[in-house]
């Protein structure tokens, strides 16, 4: 697996801090973009939260994502949570080390109390003395948030005196893209009530060992969620359900739980996502496939990646973007003049490096610049390195039709059938297109539609 090493320099821990007028919890915030351009602490937002217990929680949740491998959890791995302002609310986001689950607390406009949220994308410390202090936040007290430096602190900053260094895995920056993927095909499901949220979430076993016992279904009944044997029309695939467990700081809060999942194609196991409906906030979980089976390799974002056409889309749809909390792409092809579909091809490879998520809530895409090198995500996917190589290798040969990639000692075909390129190839076989295109298929791609491909990989 390649990897980086992220340094994150903050200019002090942040800390909950109580005084005579009241609590206070500062986030420092470590080098980011904004719509000034780089800036090495960043400030979104000061002012006061509306639910300041259930803040601390949802922040929690977050955090200990960020903090877990529900997969081989021996191995250690934790990442600062990202925090983004789009204006008008605050979304804090976090990926698990095993690249299975991505969670994102949004604190919107009625959960702030304060002046305008910032514009702009940094990682914020949650560091242990913090979490045991918002651990003991029981009561919704008055709680000042500062999201940022201290405003007379902005330009008087001699440089950082915290600085985190963590390792950066490829794969776990193709998972923030390919979870975008994933759930920008979602549906609502599901919607349940507090009470019933509340009793099917703590019926759901937490676990202490590897979540690897296989796919779950349930399927809406009525006004709850019963558990099915297969997955019928309608179903939502519960893929190790001990992977909800962060759920549990807020679920006492909980106004309502939307599960949201895909149209059902067979009874192979998907993605699904889980969203606790909260006093103006939402905490979302979106579980990868299965609990082996990080999101990194799935595959979603590989053909917006193979061609040039949607590279320059992407380039353009990029400057419209202007930090909006919701984005339309029908409203960017609109002001773009392409069309819808290559708007969301854009819109899947600004995703690949990390400039745009997607809120399930919303219907609707967001933007962010996430403060690492996300490019890494493209230049490493081993798939489309593998493709670039064989087409710029002279590899691919088109006849009519069908197309044939010398790999190696063996020739493959590859041929369109309902919509879909299928390959003779052993990844074919044992996926069957339900982890995206081969390598032999993307290089096919790339070579029809006239992507640079000279030298090989770009």
């Amino acid at each position: 697996m390649t990897r980086s090493v992220q340094a994150l320099a903050y200019a002090r821990p942040s800390a909950l801090e109580s005084s005579q007028v009241g609590a206070s919890l500062g986030l420092e915030t470590a080098g980011g973009l904004t719509p000034r351009g780089a800036e090495a602490h960043p400030r979104f937002f000061a002012g006061f939260l509306s639910a300041p217990r259930i803040a601390a929680r949802g922040l929690l949740a977050v955090a200990d994502v960020a903090a877990a491998r529900y997969y081989q959890r021996t191995l250690a791995a934790s990442l600062d949570p990202v925090v983004t302002g789009n204006g008008d609310r605050l979304r804090f986001e976090s990926f698990s080390g095993c690249c299975g689950v991505y969670a994102r607390l949004d604190v919107l406009r009625e959960g702030l109390e304060g002046e305008r949220t910032g514009h702009g994308t940094t990682n914020v410390d949650v560091n242990n003395p913090l979490r045991d202090a918002l651990s003991r936040i029981t009561a919704d007290d008055p709680l000042h948030l500062r999201v940022g430096p201290e405003e007379l602190a902005v330009t008087t900053l001699d440089g950082p005196v915290v600085e985190k260094k963590v390792p950066l895995p490829d794969r776990w920056l193709r998972g923030f893209a390919e979870a975008q993927v994933a759930s920008a095909g979602f549906d609502l499901r599901a919607e349940l009530s507090a009470a019933q949220a509340v009793a099917f979430l703590r019926s759901l076993p937490r676990g202490s060992g590897n979540a690897a016992r296989g796919a779950q279904w349930v399927v809406a009944s009525g006004s709850a969620l019963r558990p099915t044997t297969r997955p019928v029309p309608g179903a939502v695939c519960l893929p190790g359900p001990e992977r909800l467990v962060a759920l549990q700081r807020v679920l006492r809060h909980a106004t309502a739980l939307r599960v949201y999942g895909p149209p059902v194609a067979d009874g192979a196991p998907v993605a699904s996502a889980w969203e606790v409906v909260l006093p103006g906030m939402r905490l979302t979980l979106t579980l990868s496939p299965d609990a082996s089976r990080g999101f990194s390799g799935e595959g979603g974002v590989l053909e917006a990646l193979a061609t040039d056409e949607a590279a320059a889309d992407a380039e353009l749809v990029s400057v419209l973007l202007a930090w909006e909390p919701t984005i339309e792409p029908a409203t960017l092809a609109e002001r773009s003049g392409l069309s819808v579909e290559r708007v969301r091809a854009a819109l899947t490879r600004l995703g690949t490096a990390g400039r745009v998520g997607y809120d399930l809530a919303d219907a609707a895409y967001f933007h962010r610049e996430l403060p690492y090198d996300a490019d890494r995500a493209e230049r490493h996917n081993p798939r489309l390195v593998a493709a670039r190589e064989l087409a710029g290798a002279g590899a691919v040969s088109l006849d009519g039709t069908l197309a044939y990639v010398a790999s190696g000692d063996r020739r493959y075909q590859v041929r369109k059938s309902e919509g879909v390129l299928t390959c003779t190839c052993q990844w074919w076989a044992d996926y069957r297109g339900k982890r995206g295109p081969c390598k032999h298929a993307l290089a096919v791609t790339m070579v029809r539609r006239g992507a640079t491909v000279a030298g090989g990989v770009r």
